[in-house]
């Protein structure tokens, strides 16, 4: 199991999510966006227009996935 806060995913606060694979953390990050979208939550909405502008093409997308997976990758298992 990894850890990655919210803001490590291109969010805007310190949340941190729990999982085995990238996939699974990337689940949390969306759910956790979606909620704080709904909420209207200011900070996250800056935080959401930014990765939108980074991530205009398919390309910048993929690049976008691969980068942050590496990074989970990266990351020590939790103890």
């Amino acid at each position: 199991m990894k850890t990655m806060t919210c803001r490590q995913l291109g969010g805007a606060c310190d949340l941190e999510f729990h999982a085995d694979t990238f996939e699974k953390m990337a689940e949390q990050s969306k759910k956790h966006g979606m909620g704080m979208f709904q909420k209207g939550d200011e900070a996250h909405l800056n935080a959401m227009r930014t990765m939108k502008e980074q991530k205009q093409t398919p390309e910048a997308l993929t690049e976008w996935f691969d980068k942050k997976r590496m990074e989970f990758e990266a990351l020590p298992e939790n103890k």
